[in-house]
Order: C-alpha cells, then sequence, then structure tokens
C-alpha cells in the first residue's frame, strides 16, 4: 500500500517524468505546448530533479525538470483542487534547491544564481472548477499587501471532459491529448464497478480500459510496454482512497467509543489527529492535507508531527 502511494500522481507523472525511455521527451512537448516553442529534444539538456529524501522524508513533487541549467518547471496533476498549490509548490521548490545548491554557496559575498522556477497544476477530477485561473502564494496571507514581498504564481489548468480538449495547450501537445482521452476511458469504465470492487474485479476494469486505448491508437506505445504498471497504479490509488475513508470512519467510531459531551469531542480529536499522522507517516502526504482529510485541527497535528520528529 505504502509503495503505492509514493507513486504519487502515477500515469500522468510517469508519462511525463519518470518513464525512462519517452518521460523527458513527453516532458519537452508538454514545455513547448505551454511556451509556445519549438526546442528540440536533442538541442535541450533535461535533467529531472527530485526532492532530496534525506532532508525533508514528507515531499514528493510529481515532475519537476531543470531545462539547459536554467530554469526548473515543476507541475503537478491533481484529481482534487487544492488552493493550497502556491504554498506547497513554494516548499517543492525550496527542497529541490537543497539538491541543486552547494551548501557554502549561500554564504558566499557574490550573488549565487538559481534557476528560475515555473509552477503549473493540471486537473482531471470530477468536481467542477475553473477552466484556467492564476493561484497566488498572497491569497493566502493574513494581511494583504500591494506588493507582496514573497509572491508565487501557479498556473491551474482543468484538462478534464470536452472543454479540456479544446484548451490550447491540450491540442499543441499530443501526448497531453492522448492521456486525456486515455483517462476519459478509465473514467468511464470505473463507472461499471460497484461500490466495494475486489481486486479481481479492479484487474478486469483496468485491463480493459488499457486494452480499449490501445486499439483506438492511445498511448498505444506506452501501454503495450507498461500495462502492468499502469494498472497497478491505478488499483493502489483506488486502494489508497478507499483506505483513508476507512481510517476516517474507524477514527469516528473508536471516537463516539470513547465517552460523551467534552470527553467525546477530546476523544474523537484525538483519533483524527493520530489518523493524520498515520497519513503524513506511512502515505507520505503533506500535514495540511492530512489534518483536512481527517478533520483535525492542523496546528494538534503539526505539535503532534513535530514531537515524533524530534524523537527519531
Amino acid at each position: 500500500m505504502k509503495e503505492n502511494r509514493e507513486i504519487k500522481s502515477g500515469v500522468f507523472a510517469d508519462l511525463f517524468g519518470d518513464d525512462e525511455k519517452v518521460g523527458k521527451k513527453n516532458f519537452l512537448s508538454l514545455y513547448n505546448a505551454i511556451h509556445d516553442t519549438n526546442l528540440k529534444f536533442e538541442d535541450t539538456v533535461i535533467e529531472q530533479k527530485k526532492i532530496p529524501q534525506a532532508v525533508y522524508k514528507t515531499f514528493y513533487n510529481d515532475v519537476s525538470m531543470l531545462i539547459n541549467g536554467r530554469l526548473i518547471v515543476l507541475i503537478e496533476h491533481q484529481s482534487t483542487p487544492n488552493k493550497n498549490m502556491p504554498l506547497r509548490c513554494l516548499e517543492y521548490y525550496v527542497h529541490l534547491l537543497y539538491g541543486i545548491v552547494p551548501a557554502k554557496a549561500r554564504y558566499k559575498e557574490s550573488l549565487y544564481k538559481i534557476p528560475t522556477p515555473e509552477f503549473y497544476v493540471f486537473y482531471n477530477g470530477e468536481k467542477q472548477v475553473e477552466k484556467e485561473c492564476v493561484m497566488k502564494l498572497s491569497e493566502a496571507f493574513l494581511e494583504s499587501q500591494e506588493e507582496p514581498a514573497c509572491e508565487v504564481k501557479v498556473k491551474f489548468t482543468n484538462i478534464r471532459g470536452k472543454e479540456g480538449e479544446n484548451l490550447p495547450v491540450v491540442q499543441k501537445c499530443d501526448i497531453l491529448k492522448q492521456y486525456c482521452e486515455f483517462m476519459e476511458i478509465v473514467f468511464r469504465r470505473q463507472t461499471e464497478l460497484k461500490e466495494q470492487p475486489t481486486n479481481e474485479e479492479m484487474q478486469t476494469c483496468y485491463e480493459k480500459a488499457i486494452n480499449e486505448a490501445i486499439s483506438k491508437g492511445i498511448l498505444a506505445d506506452y501501454l503495450s510496454r507498461k500495462g502492468t504498471e499502469v494498472k497497478n497504479m491505478f488499483i493502489g490509488e483506488y486502494d489508497y482512497d478507499l483506505d483513508m475513508q476507512v481510517k476516517a470512519e474507524e477514527a469516528r467510531e473508536r471516537g463516539l467509543a470513547e465517552g460523551h459531551a467534552e470527553g467525546l469531542l477530546k476523544g474523537q480529536q484525538q483519533k483524527a489527529i493520530e489518523a493524520a499522522l498515520t497519513l503524513i507517516k506511512e502515505y507520505k502526504e503533506v500535514p495540511e492535507i492530512a489534518a483536512k482529510k481527517m478533520n483535525a485541527p492542523l496546528d494538534k497535528v503539526l505539535e503532534a508531527y513535530n514531537s515524533v520528529s524530534a524523537s527519531l
């Protein structure tokens, strides 16, 4: 289960980043579509960058590439909208710099140049959201500023459905268009599943989706080569979501059994905090999202998490 969660956004992250054969080429195709450029793969130096896990073990970003040593592009894929993405992207960027900037460089008298960051979120969930927007870190500030002293801008794009298919970035990037078409097949096949499908039923569901896509020439080479891995990614994500629902229900039930009135509230809160810690430690979820999913107070979750981290 834990390994599946660490795959993170699964097919998207693999298709545009992790896949050794086509990941970087697909990324450059997407980059060209975003910027309306025509960079050639053979003339472009692309380095995949990962957050150093020795530095911070609870952060996993989807796609981050350094282009010609000057520009670092971070792309996140989501099926659930999250207004905190500017904050998360800032954290991703800072922790990526730990693996890029030499420690001594921070203390030099002369200016040390760092890669220019760009942030993008591609969304394909069921919830109806705006087609495109720019999310800003300053929107989260308790005190607004006319000229924010610190700003992060994240380009949010909804690629789901017919409207998504007609977006310029999707039309210009054939591999992204095929990804969207494949996901529509997956979504349609998922509606055929019963409420709590068996592992065998999920295997069959995703096998049908993969075979249908291949027969239509959608991501055919990729899915023919990595069909089993793709199927396991989907099953892992489904298991994770179901596991989180069960943990939330169990936390509530344990809290209910602990007493009434003040004792009841305290018991529910403690179990919610414990469930949030489980998400952080075992499933690498960020504290803010874990607290929200478990309906736990963020300050208490952070306090408990820091206490546990300090004892390690």
